[in-house]
């Protein structure tokens, strides 16, 4: 039964999501992974077989289905050169 770590909602929509870790200080993209996402607040969370399933492919001998290239924006630079940030 799915419970919001977030809200205690204990309502979730099925989906799949992308999502870009950190391996060995360079960018991975995994695409289409299952995840739960909360209906009242959107937090998205994956399962542990899920995770471990990522886990192994980032790990593992499995090779890229493809490269990308991919913009990067610097949140800490673009504030000290004046650029306005604004909080919610």
């Amino acid at each position: 039964m799915f419970n919001c770590h977030v809200c205690g909602s204990q309502e979730a929509r099925e989906e799949q999501t992308n999502e870009i870790f950190q391996i060995d200080d360079k960018p991975v993209l995994v695409e289409h992974i299952p995840t739960m996402v909360c209906i009242r607040c959107g937090e998205k969370t994956f399962s542990r077989e899920t995770t471990e399933q990522v886990r192994l492919l980032l790990h593992g001998d499995t090779k890229p289905v493809r490269a990308i290239s991919m913009e990067v924006f610097d949140f800490f630079r673009s504030s000290i050169l004046g650029d306005t940030i604004r909080y919610a």
